[in-house]
Formats: C-alpha cells, sequence, structure tokens
C-alpha cells in the first residue's frame, strides 16, 4: 500500500469534512454572529470535545492502537476481537458514569470552565442548558474513536476520515431547519451536536462488522491485554489533559475579555484547524500502524526513515498552508465569515488571532508526527513530560501577552507553545537515536525557504488591497479566492518543480 495515496484519499476525505465545517461555520456566523450566545455554544461544545480529546483520540488512542497492532501482528484475529470486547466494554462503563456527572454538575461545570460568565446570568443559564444537551456526544463520539482506532489498524483509513462530515451535516440542518423553531435558536446548535454523535457511530457500525471487529459486551479488566491499555493510559491520561487544561486556562483568560473573545478564538481556532486535520491527524493516523509493525519487527532503519519521510511531507505542506493563512488572513476571513451577524469589527478581531495562530501551525502538525514515533514504542511518558513543560510555559506567556494583545495574545501563545513542544519531541527522538535523519536535509530547507518565498510574494500582489474585500459581493470574493489559491498553489509547487522536487521522490510502502 503506498503511503502518499493513503495519504490523499485520507485527507480528501477530510478535506470534504473541512469544507462542509467552513459551510456550518459561516451559517453559524451569519446565524448568530460573535457574541454572548455564541461564546457560550462554544464555552458548552469545548468541554464534551476536550473530554473527547481525552478519552478517544487522546489518551485512550494512543494507548490502544498500539497493543491493538501488536495484537494483530502477533496474536491473530480471534485474540484481536477479545482485547477489542473487553476494551469497548470498559470503556462504555467509563463514559456512562462521565455523561451521567456532567449532566448533573453542568452548573458547576461551567463556573470552572468560564467563571467570567457568572457576571452574565442569563449567560451562565443558557450554558448550562446547551452543556447538558451537549455532553451526551462525550460517550458517541469516544465509542467512534475506538471504531476508528480498529478501522486504521485494519487500514480502513476512509471510513474514519469521512465519519467527521455527518457532524457537519447534523450542525448544518440543525441551524438552518431547527433553529427558527426554537425560543431560543442557539439550542438548535447543541441538538446538532448530540445528534452528529449517533450519526457518526451507526455510520462505522457496518464496517466493523464487516471486518468481524463489531464490539460485544465482555467486562474483564484482568485481561491482561486491557490492563496493559489502563497502564499505558495512566501517563497518557495526565499528557492530553495538560493539552486540553492548556485550552481551557485559555478560555478561562478569554472570559475576562470584551464579549466575542472566545467567539473570535473558535473562528480563528477553525480555519487552523483545516490544514491541522488534513495534514497532521491524516499523516499521524496512517503512519502509526507501520510504525508500530517496524517497532515489532525491530526493524529501526526502516522505523527512521518513515519518520523522516513524515517529516519531510508536513513540513513541506505545513509550512506554505502558514504562510498562506498569515498573507491572505483577510481575503479567508472574509470569505468565509463575513455576512450577516457577523460584521467587519468581528473580522479584524479573529485576523489578529489568525495571525497569532499561525506562527505555530508547523510545530502544531509536527507534533502528530512526532508523538505518534513515541506512542509507536509504548513509550507516553517522555510526551508527558514535555506536555507538562509546555503548559506551564504557555500559561506564563498567557499572562504576559494577553494584556498587551488581548485574545491574539492567547493564541500566539498557543502558537509558540506547540513549536515548543515539537522542538523538545524532536530533541528527545535524535537523543535517544531512534530518528537519524536521512541525508540532504539543509538542501530541501534552501528549496522550501525559496518557494515560500515565492508564495508570499504572489499572494501579496493576487489578492490585492483589503478595502476590496471587505465591500466586494459574497460571489466575487469566492471567486476572488479561488484564484488566489490556485495562484499561490502554482507559484508554490512550481517553484518546487524547477528546484528538482518530484512526486515520485515522495511514495513510501505501507509496512
Amino acid at each position: 500500500m503506498n503511503l502518499l495515496r493513503v495519504l490523499a484519499t485520507t485527507s480528501g476525505m477530510t478535506l470534504l469534512s473541512r469544507v462542509l465545517g467552513y459551510v456550518r461555520d459561516a451559517i453559524i456566523a451569519h446565524s448568530f454572529g460573535a457574541g454572548g450566545l455564541t461564546d457560550a455554544f462554544f464555552v458548552a461544545f469545548r468541554l464534551p470535545n476536550l473530554l473527547r480529546r481525552l478519552f478517544a483520540e487522546g489518551a485512550f488512542s494512543q494507548a490502544f492502537v498500539p497493543i491493538l497492532a501488536e495484537y494483530r501482528n502477533r496474536q491473530g484475529h480471534e485474540a484481536t476481537r477479545s482485547l477489542v470486547d473487553r476494551t469497548a466494554t470498559a470503556l462504555c462503563a467509563v463514559l456512562l458514569l462521565t455523561t451521567a456527572a456532567g449532566l448533573i454538575f453542568a452548573p458547576q461545570v461551567i463556573w470552572l470552565s468560564a467563571p467570567g460568565f457568572t457576571k452574565d446570568p442569563a449567560k451562565f443559564d443558557i450554558s448550562v442548558r446547551l452543556l447538558r444537551v451537549t455532553f451526551p456526544y462525550i460517550f458517541f463520539i469516544s465509542l467512534v474513536s475506538l471504531a476508528a482506532g480498529v478501522l486504521n489498524t485494519y487500514q480502513k483509513f476512509w471510513v474514519s476520515a469521512f465519519t467527521p462530515v455527518l457532524l457537519n451535516v447534523s450542525f448544518i440542518l440543525c441551524a438552518l431547519l431547527l433553529a427558527p423553531f426554537l425560543d431560543v435558536p442557539v439550542m438548535a446548535l447543541a441538538w446538532g451536536a448530540f445528534l452528529g454523535g449517533v450519526l457518526q457511530f451507526l455510520f462505522q457500525v457496518p464496517f466493523l462488522a464487516r471486518i468481524d471487529m463489531l464490539p460485544r459486551l465482555r467486562w474483564n479488566l484482568q485481561d491482561p491485554g486491557v490492563r496493559r491499555i489502563l497502564r499505558l493510559m495512566a501517563p497518557a491520561v495526565v499528557g492530553v489533559s495538560v493539552g486540553q487544561v492548556s485550552l481551557l486556562i485559555s478560555t478561562i483568560f478569554a472570559s475576562y475579555l470584551p464579549a466575542g473573545s472566545v467567539s473570535w478564538l473558535f473562528y480563528a481556532d477553525r480555519l487552523m484547524e483545516f490544514p491541522t486535520g488534513l495534514l497532521g491527524a491524516a499523516l499521524g493516523t496512517i503512519l502509526l500502524p507501520s510504525l508500530v509493525k517496524h517497532h515489532t519487527d525491530g526493524d529501526s532503519a526502516r522505523y527512521s526513515s518513515l519518520l523522516d519521510w513524515g517529516l519531510r511531507i508536513t513540513l513541506l505542506l505545513s509550512l506554505p498552508a502558514a504562510v498562506g493563512m498569515a498573507v491572505s488572513s483577510v481575503p479567508l476571513v472574509s470569505t468565509l465569515f463575513l455576512r450577516g451577524a457577523f460584521h467587519v469589527s468581528d473580522l479584524w478581531q479573529v485576523r489578529s488571532a489568525l495571525l497569532a495562530y499561525s506562527l505555530g501551525l508547523g510545530g502544531l502538525i509536527c507534533v502528530k508526527i512526532l508523538a505518534p514515533a513515541y506512542y509507536a514504542q509504548q513509550d507516553i511518558r517522555s510526551p508527558v513530560r514535555i506536555a507538562i513543560l509546555t503548559l506551564s510555559l504557555t500559561q506564563v506567556m498567557n499572562f504576559f501577552l494577553m494584556g498587551p494583545l488581548a485574545h491574539a495574545g492567547l493564541a500566539l501563545a498557543t502558537g509558540l507553545g506547540a513549536c515548543l513542544n515539537a522542538a523538545l519531541l524532536l530533541r528527545g527522538l535524535l537523543r535517544k537515536g531512534v530518528f537519524r535523519p536521512q541525508p540532504g536535509w539543509l538542501t530541501f530547507f534552501f528549496k522550501l525557504a525559496v518557494a515560500l518565498l515565492v508564495l508570499a510574494i504572489t499572494l501579496h500582489l493576487v489578492q490585492g488591497d483589503n478595502d476590496s474585500w471587505l465591500t466586494s459581493h459574497l460571489l466575487r470574493r469566492v471567486l476572488r479566492l479561488l484564484l488566489l489559491m490556485t495562484a499561490g498553489s502554482l507559484a508554490y509547487f512550481g517553484t518546487l518543480a524547477l528546484l528538482g522536487f518530484r512526486l515520485k521522490d515522495f511514495n513510501r510502502r505501507a509496512a
């Protein structure tokens, strides 16, 4: 299996999800703008997302996927199926207790996560109502992530990449069709999250059945595989919690800033999630099973070579995305969000956050490549120690940057923290001798820098002045943005081609 082709397929499905995500965000911006009600929803939805990353995409996946891949490679189908059954049963029990606690203690959760909201009782109350509807999302989306880990181990990457499309469809339909019939229209977004979680879970069930991996309820915490997963999860929970606590602290800071600050950060973060999901999440997903296989086989040379390939692909695609977001921030934000209740004043605030976030995009995506190199060896403690250090330094930066830069300071601290995280992860792999860079990195960096310079100049010249983007019709902005993206892509990849880069040079087979 050609990893470059798998990456293209997985990224293509992720692209569909991200495009629908932008349609979703554009509808939210048009219908609800950036104010107190959207702040309330984004806080309420961020909390289930935090737990989703803790239970599902974070600590659980880091512990579960390497052991699952090891079972499949060494112990065969029946042992692997038994592990899936018992792990799914234990996960369901934890999720049911967590969901119940979230419903019961919703006021206390909002008070802890956004204490600034207590100054406005109406805003606080609607946040509690929203949280009680969105919280069950964690149950369904965590089961979705378990299913995704199984399907990815069996190289069904496109299924898990397509699944988030259903969440965005649910949001869009609820915002358009349900909101007009509700006394508090923003509640439609909460129901969209709930319904999206259910739909994603139901979509994956037939694919699990097809590979005979549909979980059955079988309780056994004494199972050796389950116990190994639990042992690995202990440090992983700490590590993932560090990243999520950082986001939570940023939300707490933002809740004390002017109304709309949480929403401005959300819209900027959504733009950042496009390349992060398209590149980082997709690459990390397809690399992990092959890294586990090479580690299990004791093939350190192929392990290091595969990691080298992943880093080059990451830099080749993430850095132009960062340059594009920084140089063309006004065209992006105006085309996607500037309409209805989303005003020009909101655009400038989102733009400042996006500029700050873009400085850390390369680091953010590299973390998603470097961290699996540790997980493949079932070493979760090292990334945890690095994450704790990064959290501490990020909060120091939050404290000093929030004053002069407001919400953009929080975005800048997050971006710089991601770069620091990536640098420390890379340093650890080099010191352990796990990663031995292949020859040619200096030449690679030089050619990449030339192409990025050509890209920045091209985007600056083609997009014109900012005022023209603020006053033109939506259709004209869309067409101009498509032209701008086409010109930038041709300039960047054309320059790389002239400098000797060829697509075939990046082909790589899966383990």
